[in-house]
């Protein structure tokens, strides 16, 4: 697992090419890191894990409760995908097979597993 918290791909614009959005300049860090870290996808069989940090505000019991589960919430998980493939790939159209999970974790990562082609 590499230690970088996820973050969804933001809705862009050309604006966005001189504008300094929060949103977009996470995105662009966050591809950076994952960039700098030399993530790599496979075109088929990937299982891509996103450990997303729990809220501080959470309590003790409920942080012990929530670890591992599945994280329902924003932000979606095609957003994040597509976040992750674009920073590792310049061209993704030859990713055919991927599969996603989101999970509640104390600290944000991401985990690449290689698994059986469908």
């Amino acid at each position: 697992m590499i230690g970088i918290d996820p973050v969804p791909k933001p809705r862009m614009t050309q604006r966005d090419k001189w504008a300094k959005r929060p949103a977009v300049l996470r995105y662009r860090e966050f591809c950076d890191q994952v960039r700098g870290a030399g993530m790599a996808l496979p075109e088929s069989g990937a299982h891509i894990v996103f450990h997303l940090p729990m809220p501080t505000s959470w309590s003790k019991k409920r942080r012990a409760e929530m670890a591992g589960q599945p994280h329902q919430q924003k932000p979606d998980v095609d957003n994040l995908a597509k976040a992750l493939l674009d920073a590792c790939l310049a061209e993704d159209q030859g990713v055919w097979d991927v599969r996603v999970t989101k999970r509640w974790a104390e600290q944000g990562g991401i985990e690449i597993r290689q698994g059986e082609v469908a």
